[in-house]
C-alpha cells in the first residue's frame, strides 16, 4: 500500500487553446476539464490506476465542492474536516504544449487542524510500503510541517514505519532535507538548484552536474534523489550509484501532474521489486505518459510509451 498526504489540495481546471496565449485579449478555448488535484492525490490516482492499493489523506470541509471531484476519482481517501475550501488552480495550454498556470492559496489550517492531519497520516500509514508527502504547504502551518509528519510516523511505527518520499519545493523542501532525512526526494533541476544554491551551466553536461550536486545530499541528508529534467529525462542518485535516462519524444498536451506521475512510476517499480535502473525507467515512462494526456489525468499502464529507453551509469 502507498499512502499520500496532500495538505493543500486543489481543484485543477485545465483549458486548451487553439493558438498561443495572448495576454490582454479575448480568446476562445477548444476544451476544458476539471480534476481533483494536488500532488499527493495525483500520485494516489496513478498508483491506483496500476492496480496497487493507495490511500490519499487530505483536509476537506464537508461542504467543499472538491469532495465531488475527489469522489469521481474513486481513490480511497481519509479526510480531516476543516473550515474553508480547497483552492482552485487554472492551467492554460497552447497547441505547442506551452503551459501557463495560475495557482491560488489554499484554505488556512489551524493548529488543531494541523495536529488532526498529522494524526490521520500516522494512522493511515500502518502497514504501508511508502508514505508520500507531496505539494505545497497551506497557510497556517510552518515550513517544518512535513518534518513533524515524518517524526510522528516514525515515532509511532518504529522499524515498521513506511519509507518516506517527499515532493515539495522551497523552504518546505529545505526543512525536510535538513531535519527529516526522507528516503527519497523528487525535485526537478530548478528545485535542486534552489535547494543547494547552485546555478547549472546550460553548456555543461546537466546529468553529470545534477549527480555532483545531489551527492551533497545523498546519503547524508536523504536516502535517494530522483531529479526530473523535463524533456531531457531524469537522474536517479542512490547511495551507491547514479543513473540517467532520456525521455521519449512525445506530443506534450499538459505538463501538470507529470512530475507526480514520475514519482508514482518510481514507487510502483519499487513495490514490484525492481532495481534502481528499472525504477528510473518506470518514472520516466509514467511522467511522459502524463504529459501526453490533457488536464491532470493519471496515466494507466496502457498509456505508457512503448519505446526502448536506455539507462546509463553516471560518474562524477
Amino acid at each position: 500500500m502507498i499512502v499520500t498526504l496532500t495538505a493543500n489540495p486543489s481543484l485543477d481546471r485545465a483549458i486548451a487553446l487553439d493558438a498561443p496565449l495572448q495576454p490582454g485579449s479575448v480568446q476562445s478555448a477548444l476544451v476544458s476539464r476539471e480534476d481533483a488535484g494536488g500532488k499527493g492525490i495525483n500520485v494516489a490516482r496513478a498508483v491506483q490506476a496500476a492496480g496497487v492499493d493507495a490511500v490519499a489523506v487530505l483536509p476537506l470541509a464537508a461542504d467543499d465542492p472538491f469532495g465531488a471531484a475527489l469522489l469521481a476519482t474513486r481513490v480511497r481517501s481519509r479526510t480531516v474536516p476543516i473550515t474553508g475550501h480547497a483552492r482552485a488552480n487554472l492551467t492554460i495550454t497552447d497547441p505547442d504544449g506551452v503551459t501557463t498556470k495560475l495557482n491560488l492559496p489554499g484554505a488556512s489550517l489551524s493548529e488543531a487542524d494541523a495536529d488532526a492531519l498529522v494524526a490521520a497520516v500516522v494512522e493511515a500509514s500502518e502497514g504501508a510500503r511508502w508514505l508520500v508527502l507531496a505539494g505545497s504547504l497551506p497557510p497556517g502551518v510552518g515550513d517544518d510541517f512535513y518534518v513533524a509528519v515524518i517524526r510522528a510516523v516514525r515515532a509511532r511505527w518504529g522499524s515498521s514505519a513506511p519509507l518516506i518520499a517527499v515532493d515539495t519545493s522551497g523552504e518546505a523542501l529545505r526543512a525536510v532535507v535538513e531535519h527529516g532525512h526522507p528516503d527519497l526526494i523528487k525535485p526537478n533541476d530548478d528545485e535542486l538548484a534552489e535547494l543547494t544554491g547552485t546555478a547549472f551551466d546550460p553548456e555543461e553536461d546537466l546529468g553529470r552536474a545534477v549527480l555532483g550536486v545531489a551527492r551533497r545530499l545523498v546519503p547524508e541528508c536523504v536516502g535517494a534523489a530522483l531529479v526530473t529534467l523535463g524533456a531531457r529525462g531524469s537522474v536517479l542518485v542512490t547511495p551507491d550509484e547514479g543513473y540517467i535516462a532520456p525521455a521519449p519524444v512525445i506530443r506534450v498536451r499538459s505538463t501538470v501532474g507529470a512530475g507526480d506521475s514520475s514519482l508514482a512510476g518510481y514507487l510502483l517499480a519499487d513495490v514490484a521489486g525492481e532495481q534502481a535502473p528499472d525504477r528510473l525507467l518506470s518514472a520516466i515512462r509514467y511522467g511522459s505518459a502524463a504529459a501526453a494526456l490533457p488536464g491532470t489525468q493519471p496515466p494507466r499502464p496502457s498509456d505508457l510509451p512503448d519505446v526502448d529507453l536506455r539507462v546509463a551509469a553516471l560518474h562524477a
